[in-house]
């Protein structure tokens, strides 16, 4: 939408047009509230099955029972509903990149105005430092580029130009007329005319998007849901085959069939799953912030320990997003490394070859509009990127800026525009000056006359040049040559560019991070694919994934427009190019999400890494999005589950193990609980068959399941790693938390204590004790059960006598504490009442333990089986 002259509109047409299409800002999410949390805390299998125990305690008179399991019920919810309440942000960081004020012209005068005021139409004035308040066409510009890096990952800010007629359909990258809302004005000046606002603009797309909500679920959500789904089933199945047997003994009148059906339930379901789930999830969210891994989301822990393909931008995670000089070659051949990434320290070649490669640096450094200063203990930069490496150079070269500058004062300045492809500086030299300039090696070419070599200043070898810059560009890196020229004349610098002495190139770089190789290796290593997607260039992409050892299977780097031209032929062509793909270039943001897609749709479970609005909507459509803490935008932030402080990528690789130990842990308090519900639901229908009483009432279950072994359960979730979690592969996308392993374990272990307390119970009624008084026994044994079934739970196949004993100092003080809170019930008058305890004596302890030690022996022995069966497998 174009205005109608160079006046800008009016103010009643602005106002008019801010009634139409709405304030220049993005919506912020709708979050709920307490209310809703708490409802949504109800919405279990495992609740429903709870309450009908409630109501069907409370129809058959058994108040205490009801009251015990409601009160167990409110507290789960109230710990729910203040973890995600607290989780929930109330900022909405979308808006925050477009906020503040805009200078526009209206009424044929130029005024500053809120951002929200800002209408398509508008007349808007771009300088130096501000942020694009929406998309503008250019109408006029002068030496503009604009820092897009946030919005399609091009590390390089991308110069302007107004008289260019690009596409409506061109990517992103190629149009060059427009300028977008969130971007950055990194130099130049520019009057452009706005064509869409708030949702309308690039950035809103995105927000758009965003906005849809996450499609996939968390790794462990789904795992866990249909855990909880298969057991609801068996729950139910189990409480109506224990009705049919009862029917088929004989003897139960209603009221106990109903209480055997009750006790039942409450015996089998896992009540303290929830707690111990949050716990060991809380514990992960806790040590993974000490490895610098911040978790915005609860269940996100576990998330990335079962992530089988990384996706992950190139600038800013995989590199330092820091343009470098990397190498400097001079015309004759001669070629110097430079050490150092960003504006960090670094060294050129030896102190004796300095004096060689002063000139083209000093060039570098006149030709530039950027300033690089020492404050807060940093070096901290202003300007374009490519400026500020050529000054970094100078200070690695031990150069003084401010005294190079005093010595040559600038008269003339030649800022860069796309047309001429170079920019320059004319500065004073004794009684004259001297110009200096930087560009593309092919324009620096053909103006120079003459180059300086080692052996002094000789006519210049074009050939020569031009095989140097073709030889580094293949390499990926962004190549700059540099020119002077020493003339009498201190004014019309533009008019002198002819008669140059050609001084060399430099080949710059955003340098990969330091430890990211090693990380991606570690990465393959744990068997989880790592594919680089980046907006660059793909010769540059091409050479980083190299650096990295990340190769595409299929040999070439896939390009936006290939990916475009796929998409158009359909999903099963789209899928072909992504499988084998593992290097990505000029993709576009909504492109990620098509690539996460197709890993989906291939069965992995994708993590997407990212710094910039252009990673946001791949990341919110992942099963796990990671943001880089310090570089990272915003809008990244808000969209990812897991923030990375240090914006490592090595510390996505702690990440992953740290996942694997919380994984493993769940799965450990899992097997625990179910093999205790196991060995109850056991327990009730051998009585049954025998047609003896009740073994255990539905509040001594409780007590059981949730106060004494509670304790163990989450104890147990402290448990740290084994070593082992980065050297097995990636668990299968399809496989179930409740594996042959752990179903194996339930078998083994819950039949053993089933059949062992069914045992001590027929045996305690048959020698003349009461119900009651069998009850209150077979309730201590199991606690000791649960004892020793706690610490023998520490690994799954790892003898209890190979763990480090002091390893885990809460479950080993949780074990003693849980006999004590158990011990010291049975002497409390109101709570021998409620659950039916009585004191138990020191001689019944000691038998009731030696039993329970027969338990660890047959855990011992499991565990010895299953290492030799592992053993002879690998052999074979």
């Amino acid at each position: 939408m174009d205005c109608e002259n160079a006046n800008g509109l009016t103010s009643a047409e602005a106002a008019r047009r801010l009634s139409e299409f709405g304030p220049n800002r993005l919506p912020e999410p709708r979050l709920s509230g307490p209310l809703a949390l708490f409802a949504r805390q109800f919405l279990s299998p495992f609740i429903y099955i709870l309450i009908i125990a409630a109501l069907a305690s409370l129809a058959i008179g058994q108040v205490p029972s009801t009251v015990f399991i409601l009160v167990v019920l409110l507290i789960n919810a109230v710990i729910g509903t203040a973890q995600e309440y607290a989780a929930q942000k109330s900022a909405s960081a979308l808006r925050k990149m477009v906020r503040g004020s805009a200078r526009v012209r209206r009424d044929g005068a130029d005024q500053n105005i809120d951002i929200e005021a800002v209408v398509p139409g508008d007349l808007v004035l771009l300088a130096s430092g501000d942020k694009v308040p929406a998309d503008i066409r250019l109408g006029t510009a002068r030496s503009l580029a604009i820092d897009e890096s946030a919005l399609t990952g091009e590390s390089l800010a991308v110069t302007k130009n107004a008289g260019a007629q690009m596409a409506e359909n061109a990517p992103i990258t190629e149009r060059v007329d427009m300028c977008f809302a969130g971007t950055v004005v990194t130099h130049g000046r520019a009057v452009g005319t706005v064509t869409a606002t708030g949702l309308s603009t690039q950035i809103g797309s995105i927000a758009r998007e965003i906005g849809t909500g996450r499609r996939s679920e968390p790794p462990l959500m789904i795992r866990i849901r249909r855990f909880t789904y298969k057991v609801a089933a068996g729950i139910g199945l189990s409480i109506l085959a224990l009705i049919l047997l009862m029917f088929q003994v004989g003897g139960y009148d209603t009221r106990e069939m109903a209480m055997m059906a009750i006790g039942l339930a409450v015996s089998a379901i896992p009540e303290g799953l929830p707690a111990a789930l949050t716990v060991a999830l809380a514990i992960g969210m806790g040590r993974m912030a000490k490895l610098h891994v911040i978790i915005r989301k609860l269940v996100a822990v576990e998330s990335l320990g079962s992530c089988t393909f990384i996706c992950s931008d190139k600038t800013g995670t995989l590199t330092v997003n820091e343009l470098t000089i990397t190498k400097i070659v001079l015309p004759g051949g001669s070629e110097f490394e430079v050490s150092g990434s960003g504006v960090g320290p670094g060294s050129v070649g030896s102190p004796e070859q300095h004096h060689r490669l002063r000139d083209i640096c000093l060039t570098g450094v006149f030709a530039n509009e950027s300033c690089l200063d020492y404050a807060g203990g940093e070096w901290v930069s202003e300007g374009d990127i490519v400026d500020v490496a050529f000054l970094v150079l100078a200070k690695k070269l031990g150069l003084s800026l401010r005294q190079a500058r005093a010595e040559q004062a600038q008269l003339e300045m030649i800022p860069y525009e796309s047309e001429r492809a170079l920019s320059g500086s004319l500065t004073r030299l004794g009684a004259g000056a001297c110009l200096h300039v930087k560009g593309s090696p092919e324009k620096l070419a053909a103006m120079s006359s003459h180059m300086l070599t080692h052996e002094g200043v000789v006519p210049v070898d074009r050939a020569a040049i031009e095989v140097q810059a073709v030889e580094l560009a293949r390499q990926g890196y962004r190549v700059i040559a540099l020119a002077r020229r020493e003339t009498n004349r201190i004014t019309g610098a533009l008019n002198q560019l002819s008669e140059l002495t050609f001084l060399g190139q430099v080949a710059m770089i955003d340098p990969i991070r330091p430890d990211a190789k090693d990380a991606v290796e570690r990465c393959r290593a744990a068997g989880i694919e790592v594919a680089m997607i980046t907006g660059d260039h793909p010769a540059t992409a091409g050479a980083i994934a190299r650096n990295l050892g990340i190769r595409n299977l299929s040999g070439d780097v896939v390009t936006g427009s290939v990916l475009r031209k796929a998409e158009q032929e359909g999903p099963d062509a789209l899928d072909s190019l992504v499988k084998p793909a593992r290097v990505f270039a000029r993709i576009e943001p909504l492109q990620k999400q098509q690539i996460v897609d197709s890993l989906m749709r291939a069965g992995h479970f994708v993590a997407v890494t990212g710094d910039g609005v252009n990673d946001a909507p791949a990341m919110r459509r992942a099963n796990v999005g990671v943001a880089m803490g310090k570089r990272g935008t915003d809008v990244a932030k808000e969209a990812a589950d897991l923030i990375i402080a240090d914006d490592r990528f090595a510390s996505i690789v702690a990440g992953v193990e740290q996942g694997r130990v919380v994984y493993g842990n769940i799965r450990k308090v899992i097997a625990l609980l179910v093999a205790t519900g196991f060995s109850a639901l056991l327990l009730f229908f051998l009585t049954v068959l025998a047609g003896l009483p009740m073994p255990l009432t539905a509040v001594q279950l409780l007590w059981l399941n949730l106060i004494a072994n509670g304790l163990q359960d989450v104890a147990l979730a402290f448990e740290p790693k084994e070593g082992n979690e980065l050297k097995r592969p990636p668990r299968r996308p399809d496989e179930p938390i409740f594996d042959r392993r752990i179903v194996g374990h339930v078998l083994v272990t819950g039949t053993a204590m089933g059949l062992l307390a069914f045992a001590v119970f027929e045996w305690l009624i048959s020698g003349g004790r009461s119900a009651e008084e069998a009850r209150n026994l077979t309730l201590m044994l199991m606690i000791l059960f649960g004892n020793i079934h706690a610490l023998s739970s520490r690994s799954e196949t790892r003898s209890l006598f190979r763990i480090r004993f002091w390893g885990n100092p809460f479950l080993i003080l949780a074990v003693p504490a849980a006999q004590a809170l158990h011990i010291g019930a049975t002497h409390i008058p109101w709570i021998q009442d409620v659950l039916s305890l009585r004191p138990v004596a020191v001689s019944e302890w000691l038998l009731l333990l030696g039993v329970s030690l027969l338990l660890l022996m047959i855990e011992e022995a499991h565990k010895s089986w299953h290492r030799h069966r592992h053993k002879d497998h690998t052999a074979r």
